[in-house]
């Protein structure tokens, strides 16, 4: 299963509304203070530092396949924080864990009925699950200008073999596959959660790290820089508002499932 290297600090400067829609999951968990929490896909660290801050006698784990993210990631460690360099698609723990949280990292992960599966093994009984990524309807403005780019001359070969990095489902369909995985109970629920990027270069941040990060490392360094300047000045003609704003689609499946 493909997995991506980012740049942790860039990723760091263009991450404000994952960030945002963070603050909402945290806030709901209901912590003693003793937890032991396991953070996928923890990006920077930032988010899982928050974590660690709310169990202090606990132990908080953030984990994530990207070198780049770790390395940004450890500048938050202290001694009930951790992190490691892992591939969500390769974890492999047996009822170590309160809490699994993630918190928009998973759409990355693509076979979704694998990570529901060692999720469960990974919790200790009554433990739960509690994150949220990406669902079907998000970035439909990103998604229209990337693929008719790679449609075009002289891209279209590099793209032959392309597998697209993304799963979002629908509300349902996950729904269907959390009852299948045998979690006791469960709640998946969908947000519309629709973006102003503040201006041009906010935006051009998020498509840089880490959304066209696939893309590139399907090209030749020849095309690299024109196929990135085709793809911004595609997106500002398509998301660019009057007042300066950029406008995006996104939709969050939220899960909630109790081992």
């Amino acid at each position: 299963m493909r997995t991506f290297e980012f740049n942790g600090e860039r990723y760091a400067q263009a991450s404000r509304h994952q960030k945002e829609w963070s603050s909402r999951l945290i806030s709901g968990l209901r912590l003693r203070g003793c937890e032991s929490i396991l953070d996928l896909g923890c990006g920077d660290g930032a988010l899982t530092e928050k974590l660690a801050s709310l169990v202090p006698d606990g132990a908080v784990l953030g984990i994530d396949a990207s070198q780049g993210m770790i390395d940004a990631a450890r500048k938050h460690a202290r001694d009930n924080l951790s992190f490691r360099q892992e591939d969500i698609n390769r974890m492999d723990f047996s009822d170590v864990f309160d809490v699994i949280f993630s918190n928009a990292a998973l759409h990355w992960v693509k076979d979704h009925d694998l990570l529901l599966k060692n999720a469960l093994a990974a919790l200790k009984p009554g433990g739960l699950i509690s994150w949220n990524f990406a669902g079907d309807g998000t970035c439909s403005h990103f998604f229209e200008v990337i693929r008719e780019l790679m449609k075009a001359e002289p891209y279209n070969a590099c793209f032959q073999e392309f597998i697209w990095p993304w799963h979002m489902p629908s509300r349902q369909d996950y729904e269907d596959k959390v009852r299948s995985a045998g979690f006791s109970e469960f709640v998946v629920l969908e947000e519309k959660a629709d973006r102003f990027f503040s201006d041009a270069d906010e935006m051009i941040r998020w498509l840089d790290q880490p959304t066209l990060v696939p893309f590139m490392d399907a090209l030749p360094e020849t095309y690299k820089s024109d196929f990135r300047s085709k793809a911004v000045q595609a997106m500002l003609l398509k998301t660019q508002q009057a007042d300066g704003t950029c406008f995006e689609t996104f939709r969050r499946i939220k899960v909630t499932a109790v081992k």
